[in-house]
């Protein structure tokens, strides 16, 4: 087993249109002077904060793999831009590929290389990233990422139709009334997320911290994608069909989504199609979070790929 060393830092970004100075905090866990290429995690919302994805520190423990976290622009411990809110010309995919690509040449890694894991939004981002042939990606990993936004909800609506009656019917009269705040809301809501969220409850404190994140500031999340998961109103999400760049896709890519997922198999499939150079892996009994539901499992499909041959 690996000793985790860590350390933490911070980057100045020139965020386009922000009208004022940015940073991305970021950590990372391991070494960058090793020899091992790192792996850069994309957390999800947008706006889900970094640490719900810290079970990627075993790849650094039992495959010797450097794991670079970071908050994304307008969550955590990166600058906030609540003024922000409803600005769709700032809130834009190419507003966190800037940020991803700043943050890669602050590290240094062109020359040595690096990995990218997505999950969820963050898999939208990493494939737009992964399209635009960037240097020194090597490989990449999408986990429960829609590569449709329209197949996902269509996806979410054969979801909700297997609610109980009950709870559906809340959610809709909720929606209809664009009530997404009440107790009564969150309560319905909770039934879904435990079902195709995250199955273990209580959820794991750092699944949590990333609601917590969303609710203390959810500008990019309201902006970009809309009021609810079931709701996509946001210009950034709405229509978006990422699997349609896949074909530019030039790196080997490990496709990883759960068996109740949110993100299911009808919106997650065009993945596998689409990119030339692809391995697709249902995990049994997980759904939205399988890096914490089915973790060893998820640990060694990751750490295999990302440091085996293919």
């Amino acid at each position: 087993m690996t000793t985790q060393a860590a350390s933490e830092g911070e980057v100045a970004y020139d965020a386009p249109g922000a009208g004022k100075p940015c940073k991305t905090w970021y950590k990372i866990i391991g070494s960058l002077e090793s020899n091992a290429i790192p792996l850069i995690a994309l957390h999800g919302g947008p706006g889900g904060g970094h640490e719900y994805l810290t079970s990627l520190v075993d790849l650094h423990e039992k495959y010797g793999i450097p794991v670079i976290f970071y908050d994304q622009i307008g969550c955590g411990r990166s600058t906030h831009l609540q003024e922000k809110m409803g600005d769709d010309s700032f809130w834009t995919f190419d507003l966190f590929v800037k940020e991803l690509d700043n943050l890669v040449d602050h590290l240094k890694l062109r020359e040595k290389g690096f990995y990218v894991l997505g999950q969820s939004w963050g898999g939208m981002l990493g494939s737009t990233y992964a399209s635009r042939q960037p240097r020194g990606l090597k490989k990449l990993v999408l986990v429960s990422s829609p590569a449709s936004i329209p197949l996902y909800m269509e996806g979410c609506k054969q979801l909700l139709s297997q609610l109980p009656q009950d709870v559906r019917e809340t959610l809709e009269e909720c929606d209809r009334q664009g009530d997404h705040e009440s107790e009564k809301f969150q309560e319905a809501a909770l039934v879904f997320n435990k079902k195709h969220v995250c199955r273990i409850d209580p959820m794991p404190d750092e699944v949590q911290m990333a609601f917590k994140h969303l609710k203390e500031d959810p500008t990019s999340y309201l902006t970009m994608q809309g009021p609810s998961e079931f709701i996509i109103v946001g210009t950034a999400f709405k229509g978006w069909e990422g699997y349609k760049q896949g074909h530019n896709i030039k790196v080997p890519t490990l496709l990883i989504n759960g068996r109740y997922d949110e993100v299911g198999d009808s919106c997650f499939e065009p993945w596998s199609r689409a990119i030339p150079d692809s391995k697709w892996v249902t995990i049994e009994d997980a759904s939205h979070m399988s890096h914490w539901e089915q973790r060893d499992r998820f640990i060694e499909l990751c750490g295999d790929f990302l440091v085996g041959n293919k």
